[in-house]
């Protein structure tokens, strides 16, 4: 086993499998501190319900889904609630679009075929997969996890779409304590790297950032010393938007592997 990460500070902005990511960066040399940006995702049943009754009744032009895990608890929302034929029958008599590989799958098993499909995991390729339809005055239905994706909510508003959201998933926010000890720890240059599981830690960090006024601090680290991590190509993206280049992203979407990838990164620096 390599030592690309003998000595390094290696900060886990994720909450889940903090464990498992720390015995990797360990096997590897580094020392990891979790610094956790994420709070516990829970299910909204209650809070979902009356936006999945509306779509049935409504129905919709476009059905945008964005990840596997939050089309499959729609569809047992549906069955939960008793509206699964209903639903079902309005996902087809819509033009659907899908983001992900696993999304796409989890259609496929439904025997649905999307219309618009990215073609490189991330919600930029979907919007681009989009860019060739016609929005004006369509009702279109977004399945979103987690986070809001401002980009693609806004791009269908521009186009003169009308936007019904449903996010089966809420994200807790995390301890201002936490993101504040992060903040100083990169502004002080006390963390070789930071690893991002979700793009929900992203938005966290920064938007934390933001409000305490130090997101200019907080990118300069970036850009200079600290290098960010990101598991998969949607939590890169997210980093991308918020202005960092500098960072790291295996091919195989996979938390192991961005710690190898991280590893290999020092490994072939002139220092080591």
């Amino acid at each position: 086993m390599g030592k690309g990460l003998l000595g390094k500070r290696i900060a886990i902005g994720g909450s889940r499998k903090t464990e498992e990511i720390s015995t990797l960066i360990k096997k590897q040399g580094g020392v990891p501190v979790v610094r956790s940006l994420q709070g516990t995702v829970f299910l909204a049943d209650k809070q979902v319900e009356p936006d999945l009754r509306r779509f049935v009744e409504e129905q919709a032009d476009w059905v945008i889904f964005t990840t596997g895990i939050g089309t499959e608890t729609l569809v047992d929302l549906a069955e939960k609630i008793g509206v699964k034929e209903p639903f079902l029958t309005t996902l087809r008599g819509a033009k659907i679009a899908c983001r992900g590989y696993k999304t796409f799958a989890t259609l496929k098993k439904m025997d649905m075929i999307p219309a618009a499909v990215d073609e490189d995991g991330t919600t930029g390729g979907l919007i681009r997969s989009l860019e060739a339809y016609g929005f004006s005055g369509k009702r279109v239905m977004v399945q979103l996890h987690g986070e809001k994706a401002p980009s693609l909510m806004t791009f269908l508003k521009e186009k003169g779409a009308s936007v019904l959201p449903i996010l089966p998933y809420r994200h807790i926010p995390p301890e201002p304590e936490t993101v504040d000890l992060l903040c100083r720890e990169l502004m002080d240059r006390k963390l070789d790297a930071v690893c991002f599981t979700t793009a929900v830690q992203v938005r966290s960090l920064f938007d934390f950032a933001r409000e305490k006024g130090c997101i200019n601090q907080i990118k300069d680290a970036f850009k200079e010393d600290v290098l960010a991590s990101a598991v998969g190509k949607v939590t890169a993206e997210a980093l991308r938007e918020e202005g960092i280049s500098r960072l790291l992203a295996p091919d195989i979407e996979r938390m192991g592997a961005m710690i190898i990838e991280l590893s290999r990164f020092y490994e072939a620096q002139p220092e080591n």
